[in-house]
């Protein structure tokens, strides 16, 4: 083998390793996927429960909700990318772009091949599709611009938040159009609107549960709502979208008649999260943070198999 040969497969060898580092440290995909799974075959399975199909979804339909949402969540990893450079170039340069593992070039190609693969899914499942992933794609490159308005949306955490979190119902009314799109649907079927509020809520949920740290676990131009609200109201915060998101999915799974084991699930969790909120404002100590991070989590997971998955195997028996 020659010297050229295998200076480059060393070259070959060096890309691969530095993609497998960012992906551990910025969006690790076997802790990811689970949960994107629950969300998108919950998101699946939820619209043809509505709809009252006779079988449970098609498997081309759930491939494409899971494959498209694991893109889209990879698209808003990148964006923050983006969005986060300056200031993680100054308060964070320990970030795989700021130290140079990997390039913003680097993430705009992995951004363009996310969209091919999104868009080719889209018109082999059906072309229809199309209409709803132009406008997710949209709001995501205007979130990576932070709706040219950076300087307004920081000096406003609550409406900086809420914009964010809008691209949630898009990505789920996507994933459910995966279902009703294909069974000929011209419009969601009705009652959609809970599952999408759920998702709504459900992202703050996740968002304040993992920007709420310990004292001694803050960084210096890092704005965590523990930061920003002080530890108590921040936690107080985290509990309350909990109940927003649990009311909502009470009243998504009303619409599929499953609200009573959606009550009895969502009500064990909130109990549990309010000890782990007890817990961690007593003992503050450095990396129970995570604790908080860990229920959302756990929360968001079962949540969704409650409102999709389960209720289509008690159903169908599939």
């Amino acid at each position: 083998m020659t010297s050229s040969a295998i200076s480059s497969g060393k070259g070959g060898d060096r890309a691969q390793n530095r993609w497998w580092i960012y992906q551990r440290e910025r969006f690790p995909v076997f802790a990811h996927a689970p949960l994107i799974a629950a969300f998108s075959l919950s998101a699946v399975c939820y619209s043809a429960l509505m709809r009252a199909a006779h079988r449970p979804p098609h498997w081309q339909s759930c491939l494409v909700a899971f494959f498209s949402s694991f893109l889209f969540f990879l698209q808003l990893r990148i964006a923050d990318e983006f969005k986060d450079f300056e200031e993680d170039s100054t308060y964070r340069p320990y970030r795989p772009v700021p130290r140079g593992l990997v390039t913003l070039r680097d993430l705009g190609w992995v951004w363009a091949g996310c969209i091919a693969i999104q868009l080719a899914l889209a018109l082999w499942l059906s072309p229809r599709l199309i209409v709803l992933l132009a406008i997710t794609w949209c709001y995501l490159a205007l979130m990576s611009k932070e709706f040219f308005a950076r300087r307004w949306l920081k000096a406003r955490p609550v409406t900086y938040m809420v914009s964010h979190m809008l691209i949630m119902p898009l990505i789920d009314l996507y994933t459910t159009a995966c279902d009703w799109i294909p069974a000929g649907y011209i419009r969601p079927p009705r009652g959609l609107l809970w599952f999408l509020l759920v998702s709504f809520f459900n992202g703050m949920v996740v968002e304040i549960g993992r920007k709420i740290r310990s004292p001694q676990d803050e960084e210096k131009g890092v704005e965590t709502y523990s930061f920003l609200w002080g530890l108590r109201n921040a936690v107080a915060a985290w509990l309350g979208m909990l109940i927003l998101t649990g009311a909502c999915g009470f009243l998504a799974a009303g619409s599929i008649s499953f609200a009573l084991p959606v009550l009895i699930i969502m009500s064990t969790l909130f109990v549990a999260a309010v000890g782990v909120g007890s817990f961690f404002l007593r003992n503050s100590l450095p990396g129970r943070g995570k604790n908080v991070e860990l229920m959302s989590g756990v929360w968001s997971l079962l949540l969704y198999l409650s409102l999709g998955v389960i209720p289509t195997v008690v159903r169908y028996g599939a």
